[in-house]
């Protein structure tokens, strides 16, 4: 069997600086390429030496359309790309036709497969594949199933751990004085992806229900709100879209991810969880979290992945700005794309512990108020990462199946802004000592508010323990539709339950910092409870509180109240107090009574934010024993939708219209509106601007496009405007074939 000599250096290769270490300069773009001889002669070649009298390449047919068997067969008919996408460890077919029939006792050939500039064998870039007997499963081999006139047919398997990417075809022909090629010809290139279908693939996946929807679906849900009040919207994932495979490719090359790591899914989420965030690379979004959006699309504007990957791919500039959802949202994209099975996970009331000691301090002052100076830690309102789905030989049995993988920049790792990937299992299990990044995620979703008051002197005094309210709930869409999977449960035991206190045990022995309540004097209040509800309201309308005290006791208490309603950003930051409120309760034993404090519109429109979320702190101290109660709530208000019709029927290959309204429901009118529409494998992204609606008042936006598939799709609009943002619409529609 005969190699391509892997030193095929020009003289500009060699002036390349390369260190000590390595004999060739690090590989890691796979668009670079190397030349590749026609001719490799073994010698000197006698002078009546004619290659046209030997077996000579005249075509290569690919069968790359997505009706054709290979597409249809490796599920990567929906790819809106041209070239031959096949998944690893699953045989595909070509067909080559010579300049003369074939004649395997005298004729040899093989094919060669390459990426990047510096193709190696050891390295996996480099690909000879023989032409022999039987397949074997999951390693590289190719055999002869047709032959007729010039032409053969020929079935090739490509290894199970393959490295993915784009590669290179050549066809090599034998001769007895050298190696006669094809050109370099890039209607061949071949890209191969990850394979959930295969047995013998690290994100083997065995349901195919799930490997529709966390594979080939192109539309997902976010859910947002709070745990109280749960919202969702459509998100479009468009890995199918032109130009995306390209795009995450290039992901893979900005973050300087040697060629040679490209078939293994744990490196991949790895280095793909920094560069999704622009911190400290230069990555694909740079976020914020300030309200203030110039020179950028407000992330709540965003209503897919697909424009901010190409505008990454075209620019090379990090895209502004995006929040956690939009995080969430792209690195999902780039997960199913390259064919690892993957999905978008909320958890309500995640911790963003600061020092990671499973305890979120909040400072009381002397009157029982919260000290935003002292308070460093907060509880976001939810917060959105990433599952993908692998074995992880790296770790004992039983931690492979679900990892968390997070792309929000939140707290450095190995010194990068990176997340992950992180056994589900292993953070359920409390075995938060197995890599990357189990103890922050254990945290997110284990950690305990204390409430602590400082004393004049210093010392800290523990007034309440909230132990319940971290990671209530963890959810993701379903399969095969559009509502909510609860998966607390693959996250943690029971509340209360003997698994949940061993598993807190097991965390804490492998490092995770928890200080115990012994070093601090704590006696809550126990024969007090204190419960505070919202009424449920609509963005623009007053709406009222209730604080409510059961006395289960025989005294009578009286309990002086403090009442703060704080504008927050999701992530739980306030931005501003804009109510303030105290009041004297008398607490009549064995019996319960309420409080009513009536917020109104015009208090919070000023000042409201994007997500339009509240959070309420009260705390109420009882005169006759000094313990402090505390409660805190985040509130959620209903933001009006987007109502989205078509008009006509529709059908693929005609065009039709889709009408897009909005009623402005705010006592004000809204400035700088800008409205997105967009439909995955059927209408790309279109914007349009509007300057502004004056209250009550309605917008129309008529858009013609014609669909090209038939099939179930969906719509997304997001609005967006100074006054108003996070307003989204979406439709189910179903093309009909022609």
């Amino acid at each position: 069997m005969h190699r391509m000599s892997e030193t095929m250096s020009t003289n500009e290769e060699n002036k390349l600086p390369l260190n000590g270490r390595r004999a060739i300069p690090p590989n890691y773009s796979n668009d670079e390429e190397n030349e590749v001889p026609e001719m490799e002669a073994f010698g000197l070649i006698p002078r009546g030496f004619n290659p046209r009298d030997y077996l000579r390449v005249a075509d290569i047919y690919m069968f790359k359309e997505p009706q054709e068997i290979n597409k249809k067969e490796h599920h990567t008919d929906k790819y809106y790309n041209p070239k031959l996408i096949v998944r690893r460890g699953q045989a595909f077919q070509i067909q080559i036709d010579f300049n003369r029939p074939y004649q395997p006792q005298s004729d040899q050939f093989w094919l060669e497969f390459l990426m990047g500039r510096y193709p190696q064998q050891n390295k996996g870039t480099y690909i000879p594949v023989p032409v022999g007997g039987a397949l074997k499963p999951g390693q590289w081999g190719a055999k002869i199933i047709h032959r007729e006139n010039n032409s053969v047919r020929l079935s090739i398997m490509s290894s199970a751990t393959c490295i993915i990417g784009k590669f290179r075809l050549y066809v090599a022909v034998l001769t007895p004085y050298g190696i006669l090629r094809t050109r370099r010809n890039s209607a061949t290139d071949t890209y191969i992806l990850f394979n959930p279908w295969c047995q013998l693939d690290a994100v083997y996946l065995d349901d195919e229900k799930e490997r529709e929807e966390y594979v080939l679906n192109d539309v997902g849900i976010v859910f947002h709100g709070n745990v109280e009040d749960v919202k969702s919207r459509s998100w479009s994932y468009g890995q199918f879209e032109e130009n995306v495979l390209d795009a995450c490719l290039f992901l893979m090359d900005k973050a300087e991810l040697e060629l040679s790591g490209r078939g293994n899914p744990i490196k991949i989420c790895r280095v793909a969880s920094a560069v999704i965030n622009s911190r400290d690379d230069d990555g694909v979004i740079a976020g914020s979290w300030n309200n203030s959006y110039d020179y950028g699309v407000a992330p709540s504007a965003w209503t897919g992945s697909v424009d901010i990957l190409l505008e990454y791919y075209s620019s090379k500039q990090p895209v502004r700005y995006g929040q956690c959802w939009v995080f969430a949202g792209v690195f999902n994209t780039f997960l199913r794309c390259l064919g690892i099975p993957a999905r978008l996970i909320t958890n309500y009331s995640s911790a963003h512990d600061n020092n990671a000691n499973l305890r979120m301090d909040f400072f009381l002052d002397d009157e029982g108020k919260v000290d935003t100076r002292l308070t460093k830690d907060s509880v976001w309102n939810y917060h959105c990462w990433n599952e993908a789905w692998m074995t992880r030989p790296d770790l004992p049995v039983g931690f492979g199946g679900w990892q968390v993988v997070d792309g929000t920049p939140q707290e450095t790792s190995d010194g990068m802004y990176r997340c992950g990937p992180a056994s589900v299992q292993a953070i359920k299990h409390g075995h938060v000592c197995f890599q990357f990044d189990a103890p922050f995620v254990y945290a997110e979703v284990n950690s305990d508010i204390f409430y602590t008051r400082m004393e004049k002197n210093g010392t800290q005094v523990v007034e309440n323990i909230d132990t319940t309210r971290i990671g209530q709930l963890i959810v993701t869409k379903e399969v095969g539709g559009d509502g909510m999977m609860d998966i607390t449960e693959e996250y943690k035991f029971r509340e209360g339950s003997d698994e949940e206190r061993l598993a807190l045990e097991t965390a804490v022995m492998y490092g995770v910092k928890k200080q115990s309540i012994q070093d601090t004097t704590y006696q809550p209040q126990t024969d007090v409870d204190m419960d505070f509800q919202a009424q449920k309201a609509v963005l623009g309308n007053d709406f009222k509180v209730t604080i409510t005290f059961r006395n289960k006791s025989r005294n009578s208490y009286t309990a002086t109240t403090y009442f703060s309603g704080n504008i927050v950003f999701y992530t739980g930051v306030p931005k501003s107090e804009f109510k303030k409120h105290s009041f004297s309760a008398k607490l009549e034993p064995s019996s319960s009574s309420s409080f009513d404090i009536v917020i109104k519109s015009s208090e919070y429109m000023r000042d409201l934010l994007e997500q339009a979320s509240f959070h309420f702190f009260v705390t109420a101290r009882i005169n006759e024993t000094g313990k402090i109660l505390a409660v805190q709530k985040a509130v959620m208000l209903d933001i009006p939708t987007l109502r989205i019709k078509t008009k006509g029927e529709l059908v693929a290959g005609k065009e039709t219209s889709v009408i897009v309204e909005f009623t402005n429901p705010l006592k004000q009118t809204l400035e700088n509106v800008t409205l997105r529409l967009e439909g995955p494998g059927m209408l790309r992204t279109i914007k349009k601007q509007f300057g502004r609606i004056p209250m009550n008042s309605t917008l129309t936006w008529e858009v013609k496009f014609t669909p090209m598939r038939a099939g179930l799709r969906k719509l997304i609009a997001s609005l967006n405007s100074d006054a108003l943002r996070h307003v989204y619409g979406e439709l189910n529609v179903q093309i009909q074939k022609p």
